[in-house]
């Protein structure tokens, strides 16, 4: 039975309660027995693991029903887009059919709250909205240079209308009604211990110059609310976080997940509060925590997870850069922007609060307004619908009259998007319950497109605990913490880390497993990339920290790898040898494929044309597991 609690306004709630429903026994009570038997016979048997297997989703997906898929192309449906997470073919807005390699295990259509559904109805001419002035343009959306210009008379009316006016586009009721069908489709097709679609939506925050702000807002399972909450309420996240707390209280469990930050200037990991000269302090740490305990570290629109500018030391912290405001040719200030630069400021606002905002676990998602997410190099269609499936038009082509000898190239956002990515979750079962517990701990991991396993664990005497074990996962279980967990001082002995990895089947081989730290030294964020297990045999140079060369390369003419080279599995247990008890740190898992052909070579390859020389023409896709910490005491 699902319950659909209904928004009033604002913060003001109506709900509604389930209706308990008593068995009426006869006197014998055979009845009554017979049918019990027969509803138990009934319900699926879901197989629950209790050392977790992983499933692999996305969180990030657009449809029909966002604004801007709308008016890129896209019609595919919410179901649709469940369609082919669970492995079937859907359309493209240009008419080739979406498929990918093997399905996913989950799935959350996320639309737009804003303006949700609001497209279709404005390019219906029969339908109320017919004569608005909008209407005509958001029709002729059926081209790449029709979505260019209704997109920019879209944006155009939500920049220069009148904020204290109403929205004549903001229509309360179709927002109800296109959010109801995505409740809908969502039921349709979640199907326990198979295949789990979640309930959700994007919360659309920005700042004033192009910051994208945008969450995710997952929700456990059927009790939802009437309406989501978009920019249209409010633009301040903060209002976000007290809307899902007071539905909280009137039993409806969300969590929302931050966009990829790397476009958001700074302003996704700030010190202060929204639009704020008042630092962080405890209240606001525990309102983000309890709200956004995960973050979204890569999709499409590039890797957040570190900056070369923030990671001088890493040499693999320059990947899938997208350096960009969303929507802008304006750059992104790094600090702020990156996953492991904002851990590192948690724990310097940790010491001076007492509570960390930023103690977050990762997932990746697509972003994908397709309706369908492209998380293979060979097998690429980008994300914005007619706009950017033409490789000339994404800049890995040269123009159609560019000189041979001096090709010309598009620029845009897209030349430096890419196949990514997913989520990644260590869970009983394939259930909303389950994979929503996962979330909420942490247990999480992402990928950039393939599906890596990664596990991770921590603890004092872990690696010891290990040794000669048949089953290291209930022994690391039951001694130490996961992924997403926390070890706690006092205890001057170093925690010990036990960490494995798992190539997808369909990419390349692993190369190399590492553990990034980051800690805080008087006053001071510190970090450093251990290589910790080496493929084909190599072992990790004590002085550099560094694995050797296995050999690994890519013919570039035709995509070929080296064959036999890289590992099927990787494991290792490592200890910090720069352990200091009283500071604060934290620990994650970075795992990289070999180098194969990025997506951008595959388009060029075909086109029997050179790649361009502005992109890499190479990728090494990796794996990163949410972070354990330590605490001082």
């Amino acid at each position: 039975m699902r319950i659909v609690f209904f928004v009033a306004a604002l913060l003001a709630f109506g709900c509604s309660q389930e209706t308990a429903v008593e068995s009426q026994t006869t006197d014998t009570g055979q009845a009554d027995a017979v049918e019990a038997a027969a509803q138990t016979a009934a319900e699926p048997v879901i197989e629950v693991n209790p050392n977790k297997n992983a499933y692999f989703g996305d969180t990030h997906v657009h449809t029909i029903l966002s604004f801007d898929a709308y008016i890129m192309g896209t019609r595919r449906t919410p179901d649709d887009a469940y369609e082919f997470a669970k492995g079937g073919a859907i359309e493209h807005a240009s008419g080739f059919k979406m498929q990918m390699k093997k399905p996913l295990d989950f799935l959350a259509v996320s639309d737009h709250a804003f303006y949700l559904g609001m497209m279709r109805e404005l390019a219906d001419e029969e339908g109320p909205y017919g004569d608005h002035r909008l209407s005509e343009v958001v029709a002729g959306a059926t081209s790449a240079q029709g979505s260019t210009a209704a997109f920019q008379a879209v944006l155009g009316h939500l920049r220069d209308r009148d904020p204290n006016a109403p929205d004549d586009l903001d229509d309360r009721d179709v927002r109800r009604s296109a959010w109801q069908e995505v409740i809908e489709s969502a039921e349709r097709h979640n199907d326990p211990g198979n295949f789990t679609a979640f309930i959700g939506y994007e919360f659309t925050s920005s700042g004033p110059g192009a910051q994208n702000l945008h969450r995710n807002v997952i929700f456990r399972n059927d009790k939802v609310p009437a309406i989501p909450f978009s920019r249209l309420d409010s633009i301040n996240p903060e209002d976000l976080w007290a809307w899902m707390d007071t539905n909280r209280d009137q039993g409806i469990e969300s969590l929302a997940i931050p966009h990829n930050p790397n476009g958001s200037d700074g302003w996704m990991f700030e010190r202060t509060y929204f639009q704020s000269d008042k630092p962080i302090d405890a209240a606001y740490a525990e309102l983000r925590m309890r709200n956004e305990p995960l973050v979204e570290n890569s999709q499409v629109k590039g890797t957040s997870d570190t900056h070369p500018l923030l990671s001088p030391n890493d040499e693999w912290a320059d990947f899938e850069l997208m350096e960009l405001r969303i929507a802008s040719t304006l750059p992104s200030r790094p600090e702020g922007s990156y996953v492991r630069n904002a851990l590192l400021n948690g724990m310097l606002i940790e010491e001076e609060t007492g509570t960390n905002p930023y103690k977050f676990g990762v997932i990746a998602a697509s972003d994908t307004h397709n309706a369908a997410g492209s998380f293979e190099e060979d097998n690429y269609w980008s994300k914005t619908g007619l706009m950017d499936i033409n490789p000339v038009n994404r800049g890995s082509v040269p123009l159609p009259d560019s000189d041979p000898a001096s090709p010309e190239y598009a620029s845009g956002a897209s030349n430096f998007w890419g196949a990514s990515g997913l989520a990644g979750v260590w869970a009983e079962s394939n259930t909303r319950d389950a994979l929503y517990d996962s979330f909420r701990r942490k247990e999480t991991f992402a990928t950039s497109g393939p599906h890596i396993r990664v596990r991770f664990f921590g603890g004092r005497g872990l690696d010891a605990s290990l040794e000669g074990t048949d089953d290291v996962i209930a022994t690391a279980y039951a001694n130490g913490v996961p992924m997403g967990g926390e070890i706690n001082g006092p205890g001057d002995e170093a925690p010990s880390f036990y960490l494995w990895a798992s190539k997808d089947p369909d990419t390349e081989k692993l190369q190399r497993l590492q553990i990034i730290k980051g800690w805080i030294e008087d006053g001071d964020r510190k970090e450093a990339v251990f290589d910790v297990a080496c493929s084909d045999g190599g072992q990790v140079d004590p002085a550099t920290n560094r694995c050797p060369d296995n050999g690994a390369s890519v013919d570039i003419a035709t995509c070929a790898t080296t064959p036999d080279v890289g590992a099927s599995e990787l494991s290792a247990t490592w200890t910090d040898p720069g352990f200091d008890p009283g500071q604060r740190a934290f620990y994650y898992v970075r795992v990289l494929e070999n180098p194969k052909c990025r997506w951008s070579t595959w388009d060029a390859i075909r086109a029997g044309t050179p790649p361009n020389p502005n992109m890499h023409a190479t990728i090494q896709d990796r794996a990163w597991s949410s972070p354990i910490w330590f605490n001082p005491s």
